[in-house]
């Protein structure tokens, strides 16, 4: 593994002269004065620490994720097909079809259609920017959809009094998007709260005024480790954030900084959100949630050193948190700074062997062991499956589900996209010859949604078919996995349907290798 890519990365829109960079400091082997090619260093000299996070031309209209290649991912993992019989289901090749299986799950009692849930979209530009068709197509498709932090703050229509929220109109639009077509069964609406929120008084707003179910508290993410960042476009909307306790980079109150500004020198403010100091009174707390009316209470944690992960767990146990989630590195939905995302926090696999070694322990103990969603990269059915196996010793699954943001965001993204292209008669070619030009004919789920809601699919935004449509592809392919292994229901694949394919692999999860799974079979059975 080199560090070749670390002087250019899509990620921040630079690029190199040459193709053979220097492995380890990621500089053209020979760099001129004379080059008009922009690396990570050439355009640092420019715009100094705007170059940490993703490109600003695209800030509110992407997402960005970790480019970096940590040695252990889900594909060093391998599904291990079975043959003989079934489980979950009548061993009779009439009913083991793989339609029959079943791919729900249920995290701290809440049941889903599909084992994937959204971790947390808040405050950043491009979850406002696709709220409706994220939440919506969430709701449709049966599972949870969570807003994330700093939502009520950045709300220029939110009123606050005394430092408490009294109106908070777009959480209200988050909360009634959602619940537009909820089933109320499957899923729910989460409300996440950091430190900002709960000083505003979020948790308990939500709770009384939205009726609201679920809280979730939140310490951090595998993106990044030191709060929430957005950027902010205007002088008046930084002075606000400002006033309302953020921490805004540059000062917008600084007379200097505003001439700067209205010269165009720089474009953005960058807000800034305050990490949290966890320590075991977050116990109490969690006690005092569920007098204020929270039915259900989860916790969200990024992927930090193994102690704080121990942490995040003993805390759960001991409050009875329903559900925790663990993201590992390194995706954000934002402008989490490219170090965090690549050089900060512990890769998903890494993380999701430690939680388990936490949850065994706990197990042990007789102690009380939460649901867990685990995140980190998750956009296939494969990864999924094989995350569910792995935390299975036998006795069912302690990985619930997992957690994701970028991949139903991206779902949306492209959907709008095309819904505009289709509109200007934009569309590639290549798309309308394979299926047509009618977005009532290139959503596969339409003739599906229409029949299920009827005179209500008209209400249905397009990117929110497109999510549905997503969270259906990923319902089939865990159909056809799981049927393939003979275990017809999720929560029935475990260990012995894994193998690995790499010794660090083996070391870090304790699966074993292709050479090694049933090694003595063939004496048993021939000899």
């Amino acid at each position: 593994m080199d560090d070749s890519r670390c002087n250019a990365r899509s990620t921040d829109g630079t690029a190199l002269r040459t193709r053979d960079p220097n492995p380890v400091s990621g500089m053209c082997g020979i760099c001129i004065r004379d080059c008009k090619v922009l690396c990570m260093i050439s355009k640092s000299a420019f715009r100094g620490h705007e170059v940490l996070y993703p490109t600003n031309e695209y800030f509110g209209q992407s997402t960005a994720s970790a480019n970096k290649d940590f040695g252990l991912d889900w594909s060093h993992l391998q599904l291990l097909a079975a043959l003989q019989g079934a489980e979950g289901i009548e061993a009779d090749s009439d009913v083991a079809l793989f339609p029959n299986a079943d791919a729900s799950t249920s995290v701290g009692g809440i049941p889903l259609k599909v084992p994937m849930l959204i971790a947390g979209l808040g405050s950043t530009a491009v979850a406002k920017n696709h709220w409706e068709g994220i939440s919506m197509g969430s709701a449709m498709a049966g599972t949870i959809q969570t807003v994330g932090e700093n939502v009520v703050a950045m709300d220029s229509n939110s009123v606050i009094t005394k430092g408490e929220i009294t109106k908070a109109p777009d959480l209200k639009f988050r909360v009634d998007s959602y619940r537009k077509f909820w089933d109320g069964k499957h899923g729910d609406i989460v409300i996440q709260t950091n430190v900002e929120d709960q000083r505003l008084g979020v948790d308990t707003y939500a709770i009384s005024k939205l009726e609201v179910n679920v809280i979730e508290r939140k310490w951090g993410q595998g993106a990044k480790s030191i709060g929430g960042e957005v950027r902010l476009k205007t002088l008046d909307r930084a002075k606000l954030l400002k006033s309302r306790g953020y921490v805004v980079l540059p000062d917008p109150e600084d007379p200097t900084v505003q001439e700067a500004f209205k010269e165009g020198t720089f474009k953005t403010f960058e807000r800034h959100s305050r990490v949290g100091m966890p320590d075991m009174s977050i116990v109490e707390d969690i006690e005092w949630l569920r007098e204020q009316g929270a039915k259900k209470v989860f916790l969200k944690t990024g992927a930090y050193r193994p102690a704080a992960t121990a942490f995040a767990l003993k805390v759960a146990s001991e409050a009875n948190i329903e559900m925790l989630t663990l993201d590992g590195a390194g995706g954000g939905t934002g402008m989490s700074p490219m170090a965090h995302m690549n050089e900060l926090s512990t890769p998903t696999v890494y993380l999701a062997a430690q939680v388990l070694k936490g949850c065994q322990i706990l197990k042990k103990k007789g102690k009380h062991v939460p649901d867990i969603s685990i995140a980190g990269g998750f956009i296939h059915e494969a990864q999924v499956v094989k995350a569910i196996a792995m935390s299975n010793f036998g006795d069912g699954p302690f990985f619930k589900a997992v957690a994701v943001a970028r991949s139903p965001l991206t779902a949306a993204m492209k959907a709008d996209y095309f819904m505009q292209l289709a509109k200007d008669g934009k569309l590639p070619k290549g798309f309308v010859e394979d299926y047509t030009d009618d977005p009532e004919k290139f959503f596969v789920a339409s003739t599906h949604l229409k029949h299920e809601y009827g005179n209500r699919y008209k209400e249905i935004p397009k990117p929110a078919i497109g999510v549905y449509t997503y969270y259906e592809r990923i319902r089939v392919g865990i159909q056809q996995l799981i049927a393939g292994m003979r275990k017809f229901k999720l929560d029935l694949v475990d260990r012995d349907d894994l193998m690995v394919l790499s010794p660090l692999a083996a070391e870090v999860t304790g699966l074993r290798m292709p050479h090694q799974v049933e090694a003595d079979v063939f004496d048993k059975m021939l000899g």
